[in-house]
């Protein structure tokens, strides 16, 4: 059964085209302490600073060509400011603006951008309460794909996907459908609710995932290494800091994806994946993968448990006016619920091969 969403919670599809939606391309995060976050994510992880001052800094990755991956900005609270996706034309920076127009949403529009190094930019506050971005025109940089004098050991070369928390999947998987996204794989159970789905507009598993919980809030964004060495390097690299603590989960490998996997912490408790090895999904009939949520190769494709925190923790996102956005109970049951703690269930083994949990499986 496929638990449907009710009527009455449906986003509308606008009458006018969705935006071309390339990929996604840069988010906009406050922090509290600039100094702290540079040094995470400049000395630890190794991005490349495009410029900076006093109050923000505009960070790329290895292969990148556009002005930034990631705007650190200085601010009274850690929050999100702006998931940004570049589209396909200037023209589409238009489409965008009339789609949400037509959605009733609050919609500005900036010609020199909100930001350094990207122009004509609109910003809506998304149905689902998200600061989304769209914009095309940007300024280009060198891509340090063969500055092998710059590389690193963990050296991270792409940005690669966000994951939104959001209470009701279902709406939020049809509403980025309407947007032009498509879903690689989900979690489900046999009562037909959906506790987490992946999204893509690019050609790999993910520009985007919807988690299921109390949102909206931002669960993590992620960049990609070349190797699984590379996350292993980040590992050795905060060990030897004495800030392993800041790892929150992993390293391991997803049974959702495939990829290999690391979660870590930045000083405001921004929760950043470090990822590698998905698999390509650009043909028109990418078949979805489905995922029962009692599967506990799901998460881990090694058995390990999730912590707690993976599913409690989260990012503020504020509105256009910097204010964080109110936060809705999820009330659908909780992917934690079910899977973790004394009244959860989880298998590895198929139906009626069962040997017992790993120890730490349940806590």
């Amino acid at each position: 059964m496929n638990k449907q969403v009710p009527q009455d919670n449906v986003i509308p599809k606008p009458s006018v085209p969705a935006p071309d939606i390339v990929r996604c391309a840069y988010m906009d995060i406050v922090v509290t302490d600039l100094a702290k976050s540079r040094e995470f994510y400049v000395d630890l992880l190794g991005l490349h600073v495009t410029e900076e001052d006093e109050n923000t800094i505009y960070l790329r990755s290895l292969e990148e060509f556009i002005h930034h991956n990631l705007v650190l900005r200085k601010g009274p609270i850690a929050a999100v400011a702006a998931f940004a996706y570049r589209v396909k034309s200037p023209a589409e920076v238009d489409a965008a603006e009339a789609y949400y127009r037509e959605l009733g949403c609050r919609v500005e529009r900036r010609k020199d951008g909100f930001t350094k190094g990207v122009g004509d930019s609109v910003r809506v506050e998304d149905p689902l309460g998200f600061p989304y971005e769209f914009f095309y025109d940007v300024e280009h940089v060198e891509r340090l794909t063969q500055r092998y004098d710059l590389y690193t050991a963990g050296e991270l070369v792409r940005l690669d996907h966000f994951n939104q928390v959001t209470p009701d999947v279902p709406r939020g998987r049809k509403y980025l459908e309407d947007l032009g996204f498509r879903v690689s794989e989900d979690i489900k159970d046999s009562d037909g609710v959906t506790y987490a789905a992946w999204m893509h507009r690019k050609q790999t598993v993910h520009d985007t995932a919807l988690t299921g919980g109390d949102g909206p809030r931002m669960h993590h964004v992620a960049f990609a290494t070349h190797e699984k060495h590379n996350i292993i390097q980040i590992c050795d690299k905060m060990g030897a800091l004495r800030i392993s603590d800041r790892i929150e989960r992993g390293p391991g490998r997803h049974g959702v994806s495939n990829a290999f996997y690391l979660y870590i912490l930045d000083p405001d408790g921004h929760r950043i994946e470090i990822y590698t090895q998905d698999y390509y999904t650009g043909d028109p009939d990418n078949p979805v993968i489905t995922w029962d949520v009692h599967d506990n190769q799901r998460r881990d494709w090694w058995g390990n448990p999730v912590v707690p925190s993976w599913y409690t923790e989260a990012s503020l996102v504020l509105d256009l006016d910097g204010n964080p956005r109110p936060i809705t109970k999820r009330e659908d049951k909780s992917e934690m619920a079910v899977t973790v703690g004394a009244d959860g269930f989880s298998y590895t083994r198929e139906p009626g091969e069962e040997v017992g949990f790993k120890l730490g499986a349940q806590l």
